[in-house]
């Protein structure tokens, strides 16, 4: 071997860089975690895809479920929400971050014992999730409907990961941490935060447990949560991806390092105020509301800021993208990431608030993001990333190039149909006669109008699964032609000292615990200064005298009324618009909530608004309505519910969940628990013995009576005042 070409390979110290001496060590990366994650994603993407497919026809074809309940629309939604994001992105952000930490570390994970234990708990609990959704074990609130055994079990999980990634990042040979790691920092303390905060729960059993907060509080924290997990599980990891793949896939440096900075810190810095944006107009106090609309318009310049430091990365590169489907595949995302963050901000605005809430333009939205942002970048990086692993040629650039189209297609066609339902929900259900009144006072005449739209988005959805399809097959087949390297051997400089000679910036990106310290102090000072208020001044949340616990049965009925998923299609919150008023009744108070745990707003009306149901209609027609919706409602889309009708009211746990309930605040008397049971059925009995009197075949231990029960509650602690007056 020449002088000028020194030979590394024994690790010894050698001459390098003209007349410094370092030594040079030999190590290799764990390919292995990098393809279990790879092979998770697809197949999850595929299960997760496929359940939204399936709950997307049933929104006109509610007969789809056959009758089953473990597959009804109400319990497969969060199924296909979750599998999606934690199980397809979750996947996809692991295999993202095993392969990137290695190589920018020059360094092999801290501990392949904690990397397998990441996998397989990561995969233990979503098996988990599939299982409880189905069974109706779920607490709904969205995006955290897991039990709280599955909560500890995601909090073990996700501490082992942050203590291999941390692990690393401290072993690391490379000085300075590259913006991308940035990202995946504060991503783990967030979603940390975010998790604990949020499943704070009080058990009852093994399987079921109430939200530690009520009504507006709960209200809050779950907005709070459920609009950074949007942040910091669907953005800020991904992020960090593209700023690591998209400069490899193109050859090219990021654009700006200045940019990547205030990118970074004025993103995690704001988001986290932004939340209250999605209770605009309910019952959350004013103060809070403007609080995020005003921080969610600011959140536009940082957003855009990553999406234009993303794309201007292909400068002088764009004549690649024609080529390449990788790149196309990354620059759609960027795009829709660009387009989604647009759209966030809009919404939060009052005025446009008000007039799509509620509606599919939320569903369009949140679509975008999912299948355009998340599911394009991460098919991008598989097509990068599979032909590396395998030391091979993509199978198939043509299949590649296909996917893409019908993916691409299939996002335009989903947002288009849904964008489209929302403007006519949205006017149908304001608009009024000349009289005064509301011209479709029926909320079904809205729902039949927009049934061609949801075939439509069926059909753009299928679209978008056939391409994945496609995607599995090209992968496949290139997995054939190749040969797995599990270890891939490397080498780096050792490094000689991290701390040495930065200020500023620079001097942090030295240090992985002092960044995480400073990311998580930047998270933490929004939800602070939003938190403590609503949760101390209590005139933020008036109580109101009339407002009672409800009874035992009621109580139990409210517990199906979640294990069915009721809320994902019915909302419990009129806004303070004459619209809503005359077709609902009086807008929801703050007070009206104060033993509701969890609160129960709902985030989309596919059904009218059930927060004024109680004494709406008899006892014989929500009898009938739940057994055959269509026959009470001729075009209904709501599935039925035959198992309501066979299956007996479980009464075992009555008692516990009294005491539960009453540890976080609900005031129940001393001993009711030790009666309760009693007045349940007495309560029962009465409901049953006057369906009875009416001709229909009902029975007084059946779960319809409680559901029943429950529904004839809601909304009357208010109409009481109102007799009164």
């Amino acid at each position: 071997m020449g002088k000028d070409k020194p030979d590394y390979s024994n690790g010894d110290i050698k001459a390098v860089r003209g007349e410094v001496s370092v030594k040079v060590e030999t190590f290799s990366y764990d390919n292995q975690i990098v393809k279990n994650f790879a092979l998770a994603t697809i197949v999850w993407g595929i299960i997760g895809m496929l359940v939204g497919l399936i709950a997307a026809v049933q929104l006109f074809l509610p007969q789809l479920n056959l009758g089953i309940q473990y597959v009804t629309f109400g319990r497969i939604r969060p199924l296909h929400t979750n599998a999606v994001i934690f199980a397809f992105v979750g996947n996809a952000i692991f295999m993202g971050v095993y392969y990137s930490i290695q190589r920018l570390c020059k360094a092999r994970m801290y501990s392949d014992l904690l990397s397998k234990i990441n996998f397989w708990g990561w995969q233990l609990i979503i098996l988990s999730a599939v299982v409880t959704f189905a069974l109706g074990y779920l607490t709904s609130k969205e995006y955290a409907e897991l039990e709280w055994p599955i909560d500890i079990a995601i909090t073990v999980v996700w501490v082992v990961f942050g203590i291999n990634l941390l692990g690393t990042l401290i072993k690391r040979r490379e000085p300075h941490m590259y913006v991308a790691i940035w990202f995946y920092l504060a991503t783990w303390v967030t979603v940390a935060i975010l998790h604990i905060v949020n499943s704070l729960e009080m058990p009852v059993s093994l399987f079921k447990s109430y939200s530690l907060y009520a009504g507006v509080q709960d209200a809050l924290v779950q907005w709070w949560y459920g609009h950074n997990a949007v942040a910091f599980f669907l953005t800020t990891p991904y992020l960090g991806l593209m700023y690591y793949f998209l400069p490899k896939a193109a050859n090219r440096p990021i654009y700006s390092y200045r940019l990547s900075i205030i990118h970074f810190w004025s993103l995690i810095f704001i988001y986290i105020w932004a939340g209250p944006h999605h209770l605009l107009y309910t019952a959350l106090p004013d103060w809070a509301q403007s609080l995020g609309t005003v921080f969610s318009i600011m959140l536009i310049a940082p957003s855009w800021g990553g999406m234009i430091n993303g794309l201007l990365t292909l400068r002088g590169a764009w004549d690649k993208v024609r080529e390449e489907p990788v790149l196309k595949f990354m620059v759609v995302a960027v795009t829709a990431y660009g387009m989604a963050t647009f759209e966030g901000p809009m919404l939060s605005l009052r005025n446009v608030n008000a007039a799509l809430h509620y509606t599919d333009w939320i569903i369009a939205h949140v679509h975008i993001g999912a299948l355009g942002w998340n599911g394009f970048l991460t098919f991008g990086i598989l097509y990068w990333l599979v032909p590396r692993l395998y030391r091979t040629e993509l199978f198939s650039k043509k299949l590649a190039n296909i996917h893409f189209w019908l993916g691409t297609a299939g996002i335009v066609f989903v947002a288009l149909s849904l964008y489209w339902a929302a403007i006519t929900q949205s006017l149908m259900w304001k608009q009024f006669t000349p009289l005064g009144v509301l011209q479709y006072p029926n909320f079904l005449e809205t729902v039949l109008q927009i049934i061609p739209m949801y075939v439509i988005r069926a059909i753009g959805a299928s679209a978008y699964f056939a391409g994945v399809i496609i995607m599995v097959v090209n992968l496949l087949k290139t997995m054939k032609m190749g040969s797995f390297l599990i270890d891939e051997a490397a080498e780096s400089p050792a490094i000689i000292s991290r701390n040495g000679g930065d200020r500023g910036h620079r001097w942090l990106e030295k240090r992985p615990v002092q960044f995480t310290i400073a990311a998580a102090v930047a998270i933490l000072i929004g939800g602070i200064v939003e938190f403590i208020p609503t949760f101390l001044v209590k005139s933020n949340v008036p109580t109101i005298a009339s407002v009672k616990p409800l009874t035992a049965l009621e109580q139990q009925g409210r517990d199906i009324y979640q294990r069915e998923g009721c809320n994902n299609c019915h909302s419990q919150m009129i806004r303070p618009f004459r619209s809503e008023t005359q077709r609902y009744g009086e807008y929801s108070k703050a007070g009206e909530f104060v033993y509701d745990h969890p609160f129960l707003w709902g985030s989309k009306r596919t059904g009218p608004d059930l927060q004024r149901e109680g004494g709406k209609y008899s006892d014989q027609w929500h009898f009938y309505h739940m057994q055959n919706p269509s026959s009470m409602s001729p075009g209904s889309i709501m599935p039925s519910y035959p198992w309501l009708y066979t299956q007996r009211l479980d009464i075992s746990k009555t008692g516990a969940k009294i005491n539960a309930l009453r540890k976080i605040g609900v005031p129940y008397r001393a001993g009711y628990e030790n009666f309760a049971n009693t007045e349940l059925t007495r309560q029962a009995d009465a409901i049953a013995k006057g369906l009875l009197s009416s001709g229909v075949p009902a029975e007084a231990d059946k779960e319809i009576i409680a559901l029943i029960a429950y529904l004839q509650r809601l909304g009357t602690d208010i109409k009481v005042i109102q007799a009164m007056k």
